[in-house]
């Protein structure tokens, strides 16, 4: 990999991952790893150009529909694609229906761009990672091998133990906090060759006293009341938190913001 290389544009591809949540920014939208990412590569590239193509809640059957023509269009420097995780959530999931889907994407998106970069997603700590672990994992090990046949990147976000804490995680236990998103965005723009800005962002947070049993019950009844049974509900009658909604950041522009 180049160490330092010169990138003029990003397209991210992908589901609420990608979009950013739970990155809450005070306007009410959401920022995230690839808005950083992209606010980082423009510091460096005068009229550097983004696109933010990812919808909360969205398959990847449905990612490969909406958004993969789309990004080879653009002919972007970077192409980044996360997804097939929602789908491996899902109480019934034909794991090798994502397999081929990941590849159709990977085979229309690699030859359109400079770099792809695919990902092994972060996983929190729980119940609900040991349940779906296996599938994630035949998810994880399809990233490689098509990863290897296209020659994209592979960023390592699964095998991170500061991503596995739940402290990096919102309180709807599926979405990264701003500390979580910051660190992989310094994650993938170390895979695409930039020089560290921070070395030490596998490190896991200093550990602290755990709550008590009675706290933990109290968030664990607020969690299922705010987040689980209406997650359950979605998935019950065919609904998606994305169902609707537009993409972050359809157009290829250029990127007007902070660098992170």
């Amino acid at each position: 990999m180049q160490t330092n290389p010169a990138h003029n544009s990003l397209v991210a591809v992908g589901d609420s991952f990608t979009e950013g949540m739970s990155d809450l920014l005070p306007d009410g939208s959401y920022r995230g790893w690839a808005d950083l990412l992209a606010g980082r590569m423009a510091a460096r590239a005068p009229g550097f150009r983004y696109a933010n193509l990812a919808v909360r809640g969205k398959l990847i059957g449905q990612i490969v529909e909406e958004q993969v023509d789309v990004a080879a269009a653009m002919n972007a420097d970077v192409i980044t694609l996360v997804g097939g995780l929602n789908d491996t959530l899902r109480p019934k999931c034909d794991m090798g229906r994502v397999r081929g889907l990941l590849e159709e994407a990977v085979e229309k998106l690699a030859p359109a761009c400079r770099q792809l970069v695919l990902m092994r997603s972060p996983g929190r700590q729980g119940p609900v990672l040991e349940r779906f672990r296996p599938r994630m994992e035949e998810l994880f090990t399809c990233v490689d091998e098509v990863a290897e046949r296209h020659g994209a990147v592979v960023v390592d976000l699964y095998g991170a133990a500061s991503l596995s804490d739940p402290r990096m995680w919102d309180v709807d236990r599926l979405h990264l906090t701003a500390e979580g998103h910051r660190r992989v965005a310094e994650a993938v723009w170390q895979g695409l060759g930039y020089d560290p800005e921070d070395t030490e962002w596998r490190t896991p947070m200093p550990a602290t006293v755990p709550p008590g049993w009675v706290t933990r019950r109290v968030t664990d009844a607020r969690f299922a009341r705010r987040h689980l049974l209406p997650w359950i509900g979605r998935r019950l009658t065919g609904r998606s938190s994305g169902d609707g909604l537009p993409a972050k950041r359809p157009e290829l522009l250029p990127y007007e913001g902070p660098a992170a």
